[in-house]
């Protein structure tokens, strides 16, 4: 029997492709230090791939890659080797390879990597993005929903929920640059994303509430530490948000018999 061409590691490929836009807007705004930043990144969790790869016949996967730039981009700043690579390798085997590797987790391993480092250093100062990264975010839309590989349901909701927020309190331009590209590398990842239509749709929903509320409420939060805050909590609710969306469908259905 042939092998269907839509298995994890081609859904993996489109990701990055989605991605490809931002991640070049970004190295072309941080320069030399973000490729050393992001080649750290990639050293660190290519090491942890290759030692489950060893020791437990785990496939790597490409999604690796999406997840040291998601790290590379969004993690606190001025953080030394030692502390970056703890928190980068935290992230990674207890969000992910612990689990079995990508597709079997339950929360980005991207995520748990850049809320672990706020946490444990919290006078780190997080990254300023810049406008232009902000731009990019569009394109990486377009491709990821176009190939299928990023839940449209996830980004309607948000943009709703960040739109209906706006109506009551504008937000600040740097808060919705890190609300999209945090959206993109974080909250759009098909595997840890809620599953159902409805789910989906409340998912989105959920995380661009969540940013508008810590906007306006949170006074010492940073952009992209909100936005990363909202990614988490979002996450963890994502089993919850199917369950619900599977209990209205239930109740819906017609009873046979």
């Amino acid at each position: 029997m042939m092998r269907g061409i839509w298995d994890r590691e081609t859904v993996a490929l489109l990701m990055l492709a989605a991605v490809f836009p931002l991640a070049l807007t970004w190295l072309l705004s941080s320069g030399l230090e973000g490729l050393v930043r992001l080649g750290f990144t990639l050293v660190v969790a290519g090491a942890w791939h290759l030692i489950f790869m060893l020791a437990r016949a785990q496939p790597p996967s490409f999604a690796g890659a999406l997840c040291a730039l998601a790290i590379a981009v969004l993690a606190p700043l001025e953080l030394g080797p030692i502390p970056f690579a703890l928190g980068i390798s935290f992230g990674v085997v207890m969000g992910e390879l612990a689990f079995g590797g990508w597709g079997r987790n339950i929360v980005n391993p991207a995520t748990i990597t850049i809320a672990f480092l706020g946490f444990g250093f919290a006078s780190a100062p997080w990254p300023q993005l810049p406008v232009q990264l902000g731009w990019s975010v569009l394109p990486a839309i377009l491709i990821g929903t176009l190939f299928g590989v990023m839940p449209w349901r996830v980004v309607a909701g948000t943009v709703i929920a960040l739109a209906a927020g706006s109506m009551l309190a504008p937000l600040p331009q740097q808060q919705l640059i890190a609300a999209g590209v945090v959206l993109v590398l974080l909250v759009c990842d098909p595997v840890t994303a809620a599953a159902t239509p409805l789910g989906r749709l409340a998912h989105g929903a959920l995380y661009g509430g969540l940013v508008v509320i810590f906007a306006l409420n949170w006074s010492a939060g940073q952009p992209v530490q909100i936005a990363i805050s909202a990614a988490l909590l979002a996450a963890l609710s994502a089993p919850l948000l199917d369950d619900i969306a599977l209990r209205i469908w239930q109740a819906r259905r017609p009873r046979l018999g």
